[in-house]
């Protein structure tokens, strides 16, 4: 029999620990769909734990006795050595996204908020080093470190419309989750050069159209109507124009601009007198751009075609965001259309385990065009488990939730790397004879927009719907993706790995910014993962920040849902207005009105409707910082109680007041959890303790009285 390998390659596994054997030195891998691999740890084998951008190296490799417990997922990536009539992998660095009592770091409540924050900040200097955001500066392709390349240096150079929209985007989400000023300063600044330098307006048609760039040179500049790449060439495709959107309307998210809402629905008029097959239903991929006609001959192969980005890619670029600043029912309506064409067109199971992405205009299957063929984009398939979703969450339609089921149930076995963890990229959609594999297309690298699909996919049918193989699901892909996508040297998110988590530095995909990577993604991913983490998974409270203008939303209504959630599941608690507490809220339709006439800085806080803890704040001109409990604390809302303590210890008060009068219990962990937050308060700071009924009295004594009670207790104020 022929030997198949008999040579040394290294690579990694990743998977759950089943055992560890400390005379053997080695652990027992269970990888996701069950298979186990005996790990080896030598003398050089090193562990670290998955950081986020900022933190320090954790070093964990004398503690793998202590690590290595039963049920703790983990990448190890080592050598296999041809041996004893088989293969011996000894793993040379273990990599682990957590510790004991934390499990997965990145379900910390501030974990996305501090990424998002250091991604944005990333892009912000590469673009404008000197700090002043002049999109004129602006330069689509950055290298490695963030700087601008060679050739885009020089005095010519073309902007491209949607990747200034995308960093518009990353830059106002950055903003909605730590109320920065230069972020929303870039973004709206941003927003204005593109109405000015790439917005076409046919007032007589009351439409807005999108340029696909500009030339810019010292001499002035040039628009670029049709696309100028291969597939597109000579047309207006409808996806330039739907992303074009994606800045804009999440800046509207928090300002109200009115140009911008007016802008956002005359290019809904364009995709509706232009694009739109009233007949077939569906949206045509391309125009021609003299004509505007979608069937027109000198349109060549993109000639009367629909596909995934021009049905799809509305939901989640501009119109779910457009209904969440608006409440408006013809945006609702015209999602839930596109929910119903994507159920009734793109399933093809009897051929496939993967959707159908192109049509022609009748609906039936081009499997021949260009690059395509009958191909699969693994992302598409979980953009649209995901989006799915969210549409079913405000127009409930059970045709949606098993399309969406069925695509998380099927994925795992076709598109993930179910030894080395991730999400692969691009794939064969059907197996040739003798064949047991689905065909990768050109290479089995993964890119960074694909693993962020498969996270917010299961993430939001986990948080949705409770199923614990989603959440598992969920938590493997934000594993691979905060182990091997964060570059904690040159900042800012790599755009391929390969197969086993290396980074790929190659051609286009060794750069930070390109035509198709520009911050949008990456900042989508982390304000989306916040959300379904923070409020439907773990329960625990979120801020939010908005700065309407003064004339903004049309009703004076700001509305405040992070996304379309399951309704009831969470609420507003809390509302500040130029940091001030205000009252005028609706905490069940998450909705403030804001005062007449001014400019205003708002922050909110949403917590979870159904957790069995509430909490509330106040830093009072006093100097009092007062922390409301309500409910009950078990040990699975210690978390929450740390966040809240956090916030308290930065607030720098006088004294910090924990109003319990309405806290019916707490457990022994969130006892150790105040005594702690106690040790960490200056000498001269007051703790006190107002309102504890006689259970929480009781649990305080105790610990008063091992800890030198340095508690304050007051029955009232």
């Amino acid at each position: 029999m022929p030997e198949i390998m008999k040579f040394t390659v290294s690579d990694s596994i990743a998977g759950y620990v089943v055992s560890y054997d400390e005379d053997e030195n080695s652990f027992v891998l269970r990888t996701t769909d069950g298979r186990d691999f005996t790990a080896y740890v030598t003398s050089t084998t090193s562990g670290s734990v998955v950081r986020n951008f900022g933190e320090d190296y954790q070093d964990v490799s004398g503690e793998f006795g202590d690590m290595l417990y039963p049920g703790r997922y983990l990448f190890a990536y080592g050598i296999y050595y041809p041996e004893h009539g088989g293969h011996r992998f000894e793993a040379k660095q273990i990599l682990i996204p957590g510790r004991p009592g934390r499990e997965y770091v990145f379900e910390d409540a501030s974990w996305w908020v501090s990424q998002v924050r250091a991604v944005a900040d990333f892009y912000l200097r590469g673009q404008f080093p000197d700090g002043n955001y002049d999109w004129r500066n602006y330069r689509t392709k950055l290298t490695l470190a963030g700087t601008h390349t060679p050739d885009y240096v020089a005095p010519d150079f073309r902007q491209e419309t949607d990747t200034i929209s995308r960093l518009v985007y990353g830059l106002a989400t950055a903003y909605l989750l730590t109320g920065q000023d230069r972020f929303l300063d870039a973004a709206e600044r941003g927003t204005e050069y593109l109405r000015e330098n790439v917005r076409g307006v046919r007032e007589d048609e009351g439409v807005v159209f999108w340029f696909h760039g500009v030339d810019i040179s010292p001499n002035g500049q040039r628009k670029i109507l049709a696309s100028e790449f291969g597939d597109d060439l000579d047309a207006i495709p409808m996806y330039e124009q739907i992303y074009a959107l994606a800045g804009p309307t999440q800046t509207y998210r928090i300002t109200g601009d009115p140009r911008i809402l007016d802008d956002i629905d005359k290019t809904v008029a364009l995709f509706d007198r232009f694009f739109r097959d009233p007949d077939r239903g569906g949206y045509f991929s391309h125009l021609e751009p003299v004509s505007l006609d979608p069937r027109s001959p000198k349109l060549g192969h993109n000639r009367a075609r629909k596909n995934w980005n021009s049905v799809g890619d509305h939901a989640p670029a501009y119109l779910i965001n457009a209904l969440l600043a608006t409440g408006r029912k013809d945006l609702e309506d015209f999602l839930a259309a596109t929910g119903e064409t994507i159920v009734g067109q793109f399933p093809d199971y009897h051929h496939s385990p993967f959707v159908q992405e192109r049509f022609r205009e009748d609906w039936s299957h081009d499997q021949h065009y260009k690059w395509q063929q009958d191909r699969a984009v693994v992302g598409h398939n979980l953009k649209i488990a995901w989006n799915l979703t969210r549409i079913n969450n405000v127009r409930p339609n059970d045709a949606y939730v098993a399309l969406a089921d069925k695509i998380a149930e099927i994925m795992p076995a076709v598109g993930s790397d179910q030894q080395r963890g991730g999400w692969y990229d691009t794939m064969e959609r059907t197996l040739q004879p003798g064949q047991k594999w689905h065909r990768f297309v050109w290479h089995d690298r993964k890119a960074w927009w694909q693993q962020e699909q498969a996270i917010l996919a299961y993430l939001i049918l986990a948080g949705t719907r409770g199923n614990e193989n989603h959440l598992r699901l969920g938590r493997e892909a934000a594993s691979f993706y905060n182990a091997m996508f964060l570059d904690h040297d040159d900042g800012g998110i790599y755009f391929n790995v390969l197969a086993n988590g290396l980074p790929y530095l190659l051609g286009n995909e060794r750069l930070k910014g390109s035509h198709s990577m520009s911050g949008y993604h990456s900042t989508e991913l982390c304000y989306l993962a916040a959300v379904y983490t923070n409020l439907l998974i773990n329960e625990q409270p979120m801020l939010f920040y908005f700065k309407p203008k003064p004339s903004s939303f049309p009703d004076g209504i700001l509305r405040v849902a992070p996304d379309l959630l399951p309704p009831g599941r969470v609420k507003l608690s809390n509302v500040w207005i130029d940091d001030v507490p205000y009252t005028d809220f609706d905490k069940e339709k998450m909705t403030v009105r804001l005062p007449e006439g001014k400019q205003v800085r708002v922050r909110v806080r949403l917590v979870s409707a159904t957790s069995e803890l509430d909490s509330q704040y106040e830093h009072r001109d006093d100097g009092d910082y007062r922390l409301t409990l309500i409910g009950a604390i078990p040990s699975k809302r210690v978390d929450h109680l740390r966040a809240d303590l956090e916030l308290a210890l930065r607030a720098k008060a006088r004294r910090l007041v924990l109003l319990v009068a309405e806290l019916e219990s707490l457990c022994e962990e969130a006892i150790n959890e105040l005594l702690v937050f106690r040790s960490k308060v200056k000498l001269e700071q007051q703790v006190v303790i107002v309102g504890a009924n006689e259970k929480v009295r009781r649990a305080f004594a105790s610990a008063d009285s091992s800890n030198g009670g340095e508690f304050i207790h007051l029955e009232r104020e």
